[in-house]
């Protein structure tokens, strides 16, 4: 209960006319728990216009790309359809393929394939910074007198550092269960290095390391649940700046399609240092002593505030969980724990028979194999040339029929090959059947996949001279 002003304390003096002035101190109780905080300090015209566009940009980005709230769906994300990620861009695909074909002049049809920088998205993403633009103008016209927005930066530093966190977690958790970048596969241990495309490269080289990308996926994940607890927010932002900038540069360099979201994820953890750059700038740089970097509560109440804390925590654990339980999943899906297919390996072709004729071994046949490859989930033959064609091959019993990978989402396969099996040893194939419609023995022997340094070569403390190959 409040208590009325009070005279701490009071002096007489006497002026020069001899008159009697009183000066009293008026203080308040201490305790008074209904005592409204002092009013904000009023901000700077830029800075207002800063924080009214970023409040509408980096609201709106969060709003429309899915990725960012679909991670809050915890373990229910597993059983919504695939689609659902990229609803909000699906509904806005009409709009953007019509300004892409009438107004810019390029395809801009909207595809499942992994890409978050299409031609579709990048439209989208201009729309919503045009929106942001007009609602900034909008918003500076209709409440140009407010002087500050302190309880508003409150909210939106904590759904920025909700959405940052999030992604941390979903990308970090990808790499801590090592699925995001698989260990090579076979088809790539037959490539040539020229061949490869920079985000092949990028993806051979990390998924070679299966420990640097679980200590890459840990990084992300330590920085994401920094995040979610008010306390530690400032030093998740670190993390995670430092872990966007490397993902970004990634992006950029390995010509990565998720140059978009990564580049935003950077600048909205930028967003977050942005309040705390003073105090950072007199502890790192200047040597000065400074504030706590304190976040701004979201309510007055401090109850209010420690349950809004347990809330964001309990956040953490239920995408935390959604994470493991997806990451368990691909990682028995295709990952390491995968099953093997039965003719899993390489298997070199020693002896081509088409039509009864047995085929020499020429760079210029268009028929003959070099290798068959099966891997988990994909197989394919390598031609003579060194090409090496997708199949999908099926094995029943004693039978193994191979078919024409489809080249489009509208294609069905075509028939290929159909075989009956034999096997005299463990390493060794005869396959016995039609080859394209003619009668056709192949013999295959298994390559030993230790052969291949970069599978076999280890780790080693001693190393009198680097090892190139």
């Amino acid at each position: 209960m409040s208590t009325p002003a009070t005279v701490d304390k009071s002096s007489v003096t006497t002026d020069f006319d001899g008159e009697v002035a009183v000066t009293a101190v008026l203080t308040q109780d201490a305790h008074d728990e209904t005592a409204s905080p002092p009013p904000a300090p009023a901000w700077h015209p830029l800075t207002r216009l800063a924080f009214r566009f970023s409040a509408a940009y980096l609201g709106l980005f969060c709003l429309w790309m899915a990725q960012i709230t679909f991670v809050f769906f915890g373990v229910l994300a597993l059983q919504l359809p695939d689609k659902v990620v990229l609803w909000q861009i699906g509904a806005l695909a009409p709009l953007s393929n019509w300004i892409g074909e009438q107004v810019f002049g390029v395809p801009t049809e909207l595809g499942m394939n992994g890409s978050g920088d299409q031609a579709t998205i990048w439209i989208q993403c201009g729309l919503v910074l045009v929106l942001a633009v007009l609602i900034t103008v909008v918003w500076s016209v209709l409440d140009r007198r407010r002087q500050a927005y302190p309880r508003l930066l409150s909210w939106l530093l904590t759904a920025l550092r909700l959405a940052v966190g999030g992604q941390m977690l979903f990308y970090g958790f990808a790499k801590l269960v090592p699925t995001q970048m698989p260990e090579p596969a076979l088809t790539t241990l037959l490539t040539q290095v020229g061949d490869l495309t920079p985000m092949s490269m990028l993806w051979t080289q990390v998924g070679a390391s299966p420990i640097y990308q679980m200590a890459l996926g840990a990084a992300e994940v330590v920085g994401g649940l920094l995040l979610f607890w008010p306390r530690t927010a400032t030093l998740g932002a670190m993390v995670t700046v430092i872990s966007m900038a490397q993902v970004f540069l990634l992006n950029m360099t390995y010509d990565v399609p998720v140059k978009m979201l990564s580049g935003h994820l950077l600048l909205m953890s930028l967003v977050l240092l942005a309040p705390q750059a003073r105090r950072l700038a007199n502890v790192l740089v200047l040597q000065r002593p400074s504030e706590p970097m304190t976040q701004p509560p979201l309510f007055a109440s401090p109850r209010a505030n420690r349950w809004a804390t347990v809330v964001q925590i309990a956040a953490a654990g239920w995408i935390v969980t959604g994470c493991l339980v997806l990451g368990a999943d691909n990682w028995r899906e295709y990952g390491g724990g995968a099953p093997k297919p039965e003719l899993y390996g390489i298997w070199e072709v020693g002896e081509f028979t088409v039509e009864r004729t047995q085929l020499p071994p020429l760079s210029t046949d268009p028929t003959r194999w070099q290798r068959l490859i099966v891997d988990r989930g994909t197989a394919g033959y390598q031609r003579m040339d060194d090409t090496i064609v997708p199949v999908i091959a099926a094995v029943d019993g004693s039978t193994l029929t191979l078919t024409a990978a489809p080249t489009g989402p509208d294609m069905a396969p075509a028939p290929y090959a159909n075989f009956t099996l034999d096997r005299p040893t463990g390493d060794r194939l005869v396959l016995n059947g039609e080859l394209d419609g003619k009668p056709a023995t192949v013999v295959l022997t298994r390559v030993d996949l230790d052969g291949f340094p970069l599978r076999s070569t280890g780790f080693r403390w001693v190393q009198n001279q680097p090892y190139f190959g």
